[in-house]
């Protein structure tokens, strides 16, 4: 259960500054050291816009990665990495990222790198500061790696990254990370044409050993690349599979279908606290929120103040950063708005 009613919350990632990108497509120009303070002043601006805009719970916004996964398979030892998609040329959609061929077993001795990332949040934002960690599963990385013969599968591969996860979040709650989002939006992209039953499995058994060790996070998405979805736009064809989620909170995206699965929170909220996508991060439309309150209102018709989180819909990596400002802004606001009402 929340601590506080209507607990504003991110996903993971946040815009990058301007001039962070622009560094990005002259690394050659820059040290080590300096690659070094360009990721950490990011993260300081991450904060920052995070807190100025009232948020309960942040994260660095992901800014040492690139996009919330695709960083991670540097980590990863076995794989042959692929910079140049299949398709480059035409209107952006996810086969436009390229597709990593497996040389090895597949391992990550020395980690995936979060718990670095977490140490550098912990260290820059202000004490008593309530910080999430998100992670991307093992379901959801293998998207971006080829079978092959000792691989046959995208679930072969699957299985070889279920270990790699489970050391990076046994790693992070030793560290001291009190809250972690285990991010697969492939499972919810695609629960339409897999059985949901098996990914629960895959999940359970992934986040199994820090189980009541730290707050843990799902989150239901339809994918945001470049502002585009991948997904059906409907989680109803997830339940009631996901419901045997071992998770503390489940985040699903509803603003971009209008909330029009609102009334599935409540029976999400008889097994876990739920966080609704107030926000709408492909679009931008500024929400009033007034309107904002509205629909929280009608949130609690299906769940009591205490079960329910607010949050956007999903990473904000895709979205400018001036908007991204007024849109969290918009959301906290509704949010203190309703605390004041019940």
């Amino acid at each position: 259960m929340a601590e506080i009613p209507f607990k504003t919350t991110v996903v993971g990632s946040y815009p990058f500054p301007g001039w962070l990108e622009f560094a990005g497509r002259h690394l050659d120009q820059f040290g080590s050291k300096d690659i070094e303070e360009l990721s950490e002043d990011a993260v300081i601006a991450a904060i920052h816009d995070q807190l100025q805009s009232g948020l309960d719970v942040i994260t660095d916004g992901e800014q040492g990665r690139f996009d919330f996964n695709l960083s991670f398979y540097a980590f990863i030892e076995g794989l042959s990495l692929e910079s140049k998609p299949a398709r480059i040329w035409g209107p952006p959609a996810h086969d436009q990222r390229g597709k990593h061929s497996i040389t090895g077993t597949i391992q990550a001795p020395s980690g995936l790198g979060s718990v670095d990332e977490f140490l550098r949040l912990q260290r820059l934002a202000p004490p008593g500061t309530q910080l999430k960690v998100s992670l991307p599963g093992p379901f959801t990385l293998s998207g971006r790696i080829l079978p092959n013969k000792n691989y046959p599968t995208r679930l072969d591969i699957t299985k070889a990254l279920i270990p790699i996860i489970q050391k990076e979040l046994m790693e992070l709650v030793a560290a001291g990370c009190k809250e972690i989002c285990v991010d697969e939006p492939s499972m919810s992209c695609y629960g339409h044409i897999h059985d949901p039953a098996d990914f629960t499995r895959i999940f359970n058994q992934t986040i199994e050993p820090v189980i009541n060790k730290v707050r843990l996070g799902s989150h239901l998405c339809f994918g945001n690349y470049k502002g585009r979805a991948v997904g059906s736009r409907m989680v109803k064809h997830l339940f009631p599979d996901f419901l045997d989620l071992k998770v503390n909170e489940m985040h699903i995206e509803m603003a971009t279908t209008l909330w029009q699965e609102l009334p599935i929170i409540e029976q999400v909220c008889k097994k876990m606290d739920v966080v609704i996508g107030l926000i709408d991060v492909k679009s931008y439309f500024l929400e009033d929120p007034n309107t904002l309150v509205d629909i929280l209102k009608r949130a609690t018709q299906y769940a009591s103040p205490d079960k329910i989180l607010v949050a956007p819909d999903c990473g904000l990596s895709q979205t400018a950063r001036w908007a991204a400002r007024k849109k969290l802004s918009s959301m906290v606001e509704a949010a203190h708005s309703m605390r004041k009402l019940i």
